[in-house]
């Protein structure tokens, strides 16, 4: 295995940072998880935990169902939203079963897993200590760049809005209106230019859905469509359902609705010219966001996507994928792929001696620590040279 070297490395990044024309990121749930909000796995067993009688036994019924493929899976909640619409679309939600589920059934248990879902992550939202990302935001929004600067995310919580708004950082997600905003596709595909006034507002593309976002029920002969509600005191009493991970068919194929329309967003923004995109929080696990970044790779030589993982098995997997791009770059804690091939950390004695107190390197622990969200911030916050700036905004 060959040998990098981190310093070398180190510097790369903060030039690219320093002279890239153009800016983006992609949060998956990493970036939550270091705020102390629930991951995927730990947000299943919290909603089975919550559920009872006959619906934590349909519940049950599907997990198992999902449970004895070939090979035998160990399935997410993503996973059983995902079967529990699959029976909903088959059963055309009536007294019909798949698997002794019936589509009424289906129905109530997607609704119940999102209302739980909800309660669960707005808990935990509440408890969780913003700083870190107002400074990211912070960060981000006092960048002097002439580019419309776009976040995309796989998380459903609403950990970044609140950031923004606290800060009262202007950000635009597509949506419109006052009263039930609803999304306006025209919004998203629309290319910002600089003279507009808006240019400089955060652009915030929730690709699994969102907290804030519910089905509005239309009449018989309309599909429903998404709107997004501001808070929401008892979940319990809002009788649409809440759009997270909106797997299931159900919308007006006339119009996009948002997760549609954030899809083809981000396969044009990748596509179009010189482009620094950064993964943070992203394992890698959704077949459809891999499938779109790997051929914007192939096809656009401008794009350069840098990912920052926790973890180094997260590396390895991604590296039987990776081999052939070079513009792609994958840092871990000890292994690394830059162009294609598979290395691992380096670094002189006169080196490891002069490391003290970085944000990217654990000198006891001899590991690379930005993937960690809490880390990576600190990282670009004090290879901005606008320290005291971006804590005096926040405060």
């Amino acid at each position: 295995m060959s040998k990098i070297s981190l310093i070398r490395e180190i510097k790369e990044i903060k030039t690219q940072l320093a002279y890239q024309k153009n800016l983006g990121f992609f949060f998956g749930a990493g970036t939550s998880c270091a705020l102390k909000i629930p991951n995927i796995a730990q947000l299943t067993q919290q909603v089975e935990a919550l559920l009872e009688g006959e619906i934590l036994t349909n519940f049950q019924l599907i997990k198992k169902d999902l449970e004895n493929t070939i090979p035998p899976s160990k399935p997410n909640i993503e996973d059983i939203l995902n079967q529990v619409r699959r029976i909903r679309k088959i059963t055309g939600e009536t007294n019909k079963k798949y698997q002794e589920v019936s589509g009424e059934s289906a129905k109530e248990v997607d609704k119940i897993i999102c209302s739980k879902i909800y309660e669960i992550l707005s808990i935990k939202e509440a408890e969780a200590d913003f700083s870190v990302p107002k400074k990211f935001f912070a960060w981000l929004s006092i960048l002097n760049k002439d580019f419309a600067k776009e976040i995309f995310t796989c998380n459903y919580d609403l950990i970044i809005e609140k950031s923004l708004e606290a800060s009262q950082i202007p950000y635009f997600d597509g949506f419109v209106g006052s009263y039930e905003p609803f999304f306006w596709q025209e919004s998203v595909e629309t290319i910002v230019h600089t003279d507009d006034l808006t240019q400089n507002w955060i652009r915030l593309w929730k690709i699994h859905g969102s907290l804030s976002w519910f089905w509005k029920k239309q009449d018989a002969t309309t599909a429903d469509k998404v709107v997004r509600i501001g808070k929401v005191g008892d979940i319990t009493q809002i009788e649409d359902e809440v759009v997270i991970y909106p797997s299931r068919d159900k919308y007006d194929s006339s119009r996009k609705q948002p997760f549609i329309a954030y899809f083809d967003r981000l396969k044009h923004y990748l596509l179009n010219g010189e482009l620094l995109f950064i993964f943070t929080g992203y394992s890698f696990s959704d077949q459809h966001i891999n499938e779109i970044v790997f051929n914007c790779l192939r096809q656009n030589k401008r794009l350069s996507v840098l990912v920052f993982f926790f973890n180094d098995d997260e590396v390895m997997r991604l590296h039987s994928q990776a081999a052939s791009y070079m513009n792609l770059s994958v840092f871990g804690p000890t292994r690394v792929i830059l162009n294609g091939e598979l290395g691992e950390w380096a670094l002189t004695p006169d080196e490891e001696t002069s490391l003290k107190d970085e944000d990217f390197w654990n000198n006891a622990e001899k590991k690379f620590t930005l993937g960690d969200f809490n880390h990576l911030v600190e990282f670009l916050i004090a290879s901005s040279g606008k320290k005291a700036a971006i804590e005096s905004m926040i405060k």
